[in-house]
């Protein structure tokens, strides 16, 4: 399925210079600022207080969050949990402050609301269980991104694997550097958002790279810019397609998902977009410049000293 076919192809390759360029002053500034300021880290990877707390009728997550950071409470992560009466309360931990106080301070302020309030458990997510999902989410992350080249190497060749996994990690960086710079919450849903762009684009580089071979195995007098130019240029229609139909769904949680899936959904816009500049300017132009060749894809066949077809075949020299 095409919207449209463009006749001619557009050098991309012509450019990937330049663009790379871009792309490592860019990476190069998201590296700068996860060191520089790092993440703000969640509840769940830095420790806090967890409380459920119950509502005679379907409760109002903006009003309880404002409520809560009326207190001086930052950060607070408020949803439903299991039905529209009963809230999910997260805090960070607060200096001078122990759990119980911080969250009899909450139910005063939250009953002061509300009358209908009611506290029916609460718990202290200690630093050692926020240590374990931080390991837990780096170990997730480096076997998608061993999983990744493993895949590639067998399907197309090392430096198709290389290139791909350079421009994965080009796109991982920089949703961190965003999120770095501007202090985002960097929570689980925003890891799992990380780990599903590493597959997103991936996917990406590895339709552009099959119809890369498929070109070297049809266009005999084309050089390798050029077959790199006609098979991103020829597969444009159909990224439009699928990155446009995921983007409007990421875009609705954007905008009407609320505060718990703003931050995926802010993660995910960014991980599409660069995705789609990293697999044409990044990944094919580091496979360009690795030297990938005909050879390298299109295996030519081994004829046997007896073939009949072959008309040299028993000559002697």
């Amino acid at each position: 399925m095409e919207f449209f076919k463009i006749q001619r192809d557009i050098p991309f390759m012509r450019h990937a210079l330049v663009f790379n360029a871009i792309s490592f002053i860019t990476f190069a500034a998201a590296v700068f600022f996860l060191f520089s300021r790092g993440l703000h880290l969640s509840v769940e990877f830095t420790g806090g207080t967890l409380m459920e707390v119950s509502y005679s009728q379907s409760a109002d997550l903006d009003k309880i969050r404002s409520t809560v950071a009326g207190l001086g409470i930052n950060d607070v992560q408020v949803q439903n949990f299991g039905n529209a009466q009963d809230v999910l309360i997260r805090m960070p931990v607060q200096k001078g402050s122990s759990s119980g106080q911080q969250s009899e301070k909450v139910m005063v302020a939250l009953q002061a609301a509300d009358a209908t309030a009611t506290l029916r458990r609460t718990e202290f997510v200690g630093p050692q269980v926020g240590d374990e999902l931080a390991v837990d989410g780096l170990k997730a992350l480096g076997f998608v991104v061993l999983g990744i080249m493993i895949y590639l190497a067998v399907r197309f060749e090392w430096k198709f694997a290389v290139a791909a996994i350079i421009a994965n990690l080009h796109d991982v960086i920089i949703i961190l550097g965003f999120f770095a710079f501007f202090q985002w919450e960097f929570s689980l849903p925003v890891l799992a958002a990380v780990l599903a762009v590493l597959g997103y684009s991936v996917n990406e580089s590895v339709v552009i790279f099959d119809r890369i071979r498929e070109n070297f195995r049809r266009y005999r007098k084309m050089n390798t810019t050029e077959i790199i130019d006609n098979a991103i240029t020829s597969t444009i229609s159909r990224t439009i397609i699928t990155h446009g139909s995921t983007q409007l769904m990421v875009l609705s949680m954007l905008l009407f998902g609320g505060a718990t899936l703003h931050y995926f959904a802010l993660a995910l816009t960014i991980g599409i977009l660069f995705g789609i500049y990293s697999s044409v300017f990044v990944a094919a132009a580091i496979a360009m410049w690795l030297g990938i060749r005909r050879e390298d894809l299109v295996k030519a066949p081994v004829k046997k000293d007896n073939d009949p077809n072959d008309p040299n075949a028993g000559a002697t020299v």
